[in-house]
């Protein structure tokens, strides 16, 4: 069971805290036994809410010709992310990738586009941190490699790519919204289920 200390200061766990520059669990001092159980979303926005926790950004990715609904719900992950103060890259352009970068810019996040442009006027106007990589498509190994994980949201080749290389590199990859199938991928119906996946990884409680 995840629990805050009642001073606010630790995430414990079976005798260890959380230690949020690594992202590990540590052995602890004994603690009192009246820390306020959290679950696993409670507990991520205990981290990052830290004043000195490591920042590793989640992807959101998706494709540039999005429907409807696949943009209010990048939108709307977007904008989650920030309210759980995670920091977030996209691809930097349209679709999924500027409505996610509008969610998250709208309720207080710094959204970084990885652009695969030569220079960072490209970027969709809701991208805060523009890095221009003038890699082209090269630059999704970029995305797939900076990120703890990756939430796609829908999906084309481009997206699949991704998808693809995110797994190659061992990282936690999340799909909604018909993103396509791939073996080792995790597949769910909701922006919380994706979240707790993300949460569930980051406390190593996934294995």
């Amino acid at each position: 069971m995840l629990a805050i200390s009642p001073d606010r200061s630790l995430l414990l766990h079976e005798a260890r805290s959380f230690d949020p520059w690594h992202l590990v669990w540590r052995d602890s001092e004994p603690q009192p036994s009246d820390g306020v159980a959290a679950s696993p979303l409670e507990a991520l926005a205990w981290v990052f809410a830290q004043p000195k926790v490591r920042r590793v950004p989640i992807a959101v990715i998706g494709p540039k010709a999005a429907t409807a609904r696949q943009r209010q719900t990048a939108e709307a992950l977007g904008r989650r992310l920030a309210e759980l103060g995670l920091t977030m890259i996209t691809g930097g352009r349209g679709g999924v990738m500027e409505a996610a970068s509008c969610g998250h810019l709208a309720a207080g996040g710094l959204p970084i586009g990885i652009l695969p442009d030569g220079e960072w006027q490209s970027a969709n106007d809701f991208v805060a941190i523009p890095i221009a990589t003038d890699l082209g498509a090269a630059r999704n190994a970029i995305i797939a490699r900076s990120a703890f994980a990756l939430i796609a949201v829908g999906g084309e080749y481009g997206t699949l790519s991704e998808m693809v290389l995110g797994l190659h590199f061992d990282r936690l990859v999340i799909g909604l919204e018909n993103a396509p199938k791939v073996e080792g991928a995790s597949y769910v119906d909701s922006l919380e289920a994706a979240l707790e996946r993300v949460a569930l990884r980051l406390f190593a409680l996934d294995q």
